[in-house]
């Protein structure tokens, strides 16, 4: 047997390129498209529903989350509890959520009882019946944290940045108000519920222990047209119009703390540059060793944690920067952000770091493949936009062939501190 010198380090390899298990799509018998991944070693499966019925399909705000959260409260066989009891009694686990576009009922099931827990499911999807005494309920509940939330300036400036972005007549821009809770009620939860929860509107996308049984099972529960809308299906389509407001303060005079969001519409990840604008808020603010961390958290000490990011949106994205201050430091903490991002406009990227950045990024994405449940939510990252596995294989492509002027050239074309819109909840 071969000893181990341990005071001599691994060998270090770059990722060339990763071979990935990719979905596999068939149909149900109503044209539901079934993508399933076959991989791992556990008899475990989960089945994930999606539907086009988030945020921006709603008519009025709190009804694609209503929805989506009161799938669980009852149908006209099962109430509340009974759900509950037949998911646990399995092991199983029902999981809902709901996004700016989309919205999902997930199964995480053994294979062996998987007969058993997808009726369950079918119940909710195709009969629920949003039962009076839970509605209100649930609504008391989320109003209290409302009031609550509201009053905390990071919560402030997460909503009204969406509506200086996006404007506030517009899906994306649209935030809950106090009055919208005494609005909601069952006929909204019903309308929309029977418009987009059905099978015209489906997709499901299945990772585990996946065989024809599977297939079989999932046919017979959702293949039918029992639950094919008859109304045809529509989206909002305003258009994205812009605050043009650069600089607003929403003056706190108790706040303690400052909320700064900065940032721009920009465009989704169909988009030819967003992979390599990916690259440059890596290095920029998204992740624990970024400029903005490594300024304003560990050299300065204005914050605990700042970051950037890119948000992809199915019709549209946008750019953001995010942190909470001192509002003694805020003047400061600004200063320093638009510093940091001047500087990757005037200067190029020392080499090491960027060789940092491009490991960290190949190392993350070989981390967000591992195993058939990570895989299934690499690949609803691109099905939702209509793309196909190449993405990933260019996203390699370009961490690794990416240069210090075409991320200099991305700074100047994205990181114009004019074109950027800048939020102040608190004290400046």
């Amino acid at each position: 047997m071969q000893t181990i010198d341990r005071k001599k380090s691994p060998a270090f390899n770059t990722v060339e390129k990763i071979e990935i298990i990719k979905a596999n799509e068939q149909r149900l018998r109503n044209n539901i498209p079934v993508y399933s991944i076959n991989a791992g070693t556990q008899e475990l499966i989960k089945i994930e529903f999606l539907f086009s019925a988030g945020m921006f399909q709603q008519a009025i705000p709190l009804q694609a989350a209503t929805v989506n959260t009161m799938l669980e409260e009852g149908t006209s066989k099962l109430n509340a509890a009974q759900i509950a009891d037949r998911v646990d009694y399995y092991g199983a686990f029902l999981e809902t959520g709901v996004s700016q576009d989309s919205a999902s009922v997930v199964l995480y099931t053994l294979n062996k009882h998987l007969k058993s827990t997808l009726p369950v499911v079918e119940q909710i999807i195709k009969d629920s019946i949003f039962p009076q005494h839970e509605l209100d309920t649930h609504i008391r509940n989320k109003k209290q944290t409302f009031l609550v939330n509201n009053q905390k300036v990071a919560n402030v400036a997460r909503k009204r940045f969406t509506e200086l972005l996006f404007g506030e007549k517009h899906p994306y821009g649209i935030n809950v108000k106090e009055i919208d809770f005494d609005i909601i009620n069952r006929s909204h939860l019903n309308d929309f519920y029977s418009t987009f929860y059905r099978s015209n509107n489906c997709k499901i996308i299945m990772a585990g222990k996946v065989d024809d049984d599977v297939l079989s099972l999932l046919d017979n529960h959702f293949g039918g047209n029992d639950w094919n809308s008859i109304t045809e299906l529509s989206t909002n389509s305003l258009p994205i119009i812009t605050s043009g407001e650069h600089e607003q303060l929403i003056l706190k005079e108790d706040a303690m703390q400052s909320a700064i969001r900065i940032g721009k519409v920009l465009f989704n990840k169909t988009h030819p540059d967003f992979q390599s604008l990916q690259i440059l808020n890596t290095l920029f603010g998204g992740y624990f060793g970024s400029r903005l961390m490594s300024n304003i958290r560990e050299d300065k000490g204005y914050t605990y944690g700042i970051g950037s990011g890119i948000a992809s949106l199915q019709n549209s994205g946008y750019f953001f920067i995010s942190t909470e201050v001192g509002v003694d430091v805020c003047k400061d903490a600004l200063k320093e952000i638009y510093f940091e991002m001047n500087r990757l406009r005037e200067e190029l990227v020392p080499e090491d770091e960027l060789q940092l950045v491009k490991n960290y990024l190949s190392g993350m994405f070989l981390r967000s493949v591992d195993g058939p449940f990570a895989l299934a939510e690499r690949f609803k990252g691109i099905i939702e936009y209509n793309l196909d596995y190449d993405y990933f294989d260019k996203y390699i492509a370009t961490i690794k062939a990416i240069s210090a002027s075409q991320l200099r050239n991305l700074a100047n074309t994205y990181f114009d501190k004019n074109s950027m819109t800048e939020l102040v909840v608190g004290k400046k």
